[in-house]
């Protein structure tokens, strides 16, 4: 026989909450470090020898968000130019994006500005999308400078963080500020919902292997 107490955990099971499930597209150049923050947000690790993506990769994560559990599908799209002509099939539907930029590559934040005037030209009108300055354990060998950045960010309606997929610096933070701006309204089944596993990203210390809101298996 099972209780269901205020704060308690009974199984591993969540708490009654809202669920909503977004698709959230990662773009940008190469070798900018998307994948390594997609890898940083849902398993809590970096390698620093990465492979380069090829057309792209799919990963999920939930986070919780007051009385709300946030899931995100994540398409980790290739920077070559040779896969340019697939991203549409990716952005196409996603309620946000992320666009990365690498802070030591200026040529890589003229890329970026593309990639902004293409989502807003050609994806969903309500796209939710974040400015991500990556590579920012580099800042002695910066050479995009964060009030450019934020200035272009803030002109054209974007969230910004600078990043750090190996310090894990603003990576957790970005999601949450991303979840905060999408809609609620409840996608899932509660009991289904329970089972997804996702991480606490008002918990500082949290990390993918804990159950979301601190169920645990």
């Amino acid at each position: 026989m099972s209780t269901r107490g205020s704060g308690g955990r009974t199984n591993g099971m969540l708490p009654q909450t809202k669920i909503c499930q977004f698709k959230l597209v990662l773009l940008g150049d190469m070798a900018v470090g998307k994948s390594s923050l997609v890898l940083r947000f849902v398993k809590g690790q970096f390698d620093e020898f990465q492979e380069t993506t090829i057309g792209a990769a799919f990963l999920a994560q939930s986070v919780c968000l007051d009385d709300t559990t946030v899931k995100f599908e994540i398409w980790d799209t290739a920077g070559q130019e040779r896969y340019h002509s697939l991203a549409p099939m990716y952005y196409r539907g996603a309620q946000a994006a992320i666009v990365v930029f690498d802070i030591t590559k200026p040529e890589t934040f003229d890329r970026a500005k593309a990639w902004v005037k293409e989502l807003q030209r050609q994806a969903s009108p309500n796209i939710v999308i974040a400015l991500a300055g990556n590579k920012a354990d580099l800042a002695e060998k910066r050479l995009v400078e964060y009030e450019e950045a934020q200035t272009y960010a803030e002109d054209t309606g974007l969230l910004f963080m600078e990043t750090s997929a190996k310090t894990a610096m603003n990576v957790n933070e970005l999601f949450l500020a991303i979840a905060k701006k999408m809609p609620k309204t409840d996608t899932q089944n509660p009991t289904h919902a329970a089972r997804h596993r996702g991480v606490n990203l008002q918990d500082p210390d949290a990390h993918s292997n804990r159950a979301c809101c601190g169920g645990g298996n």
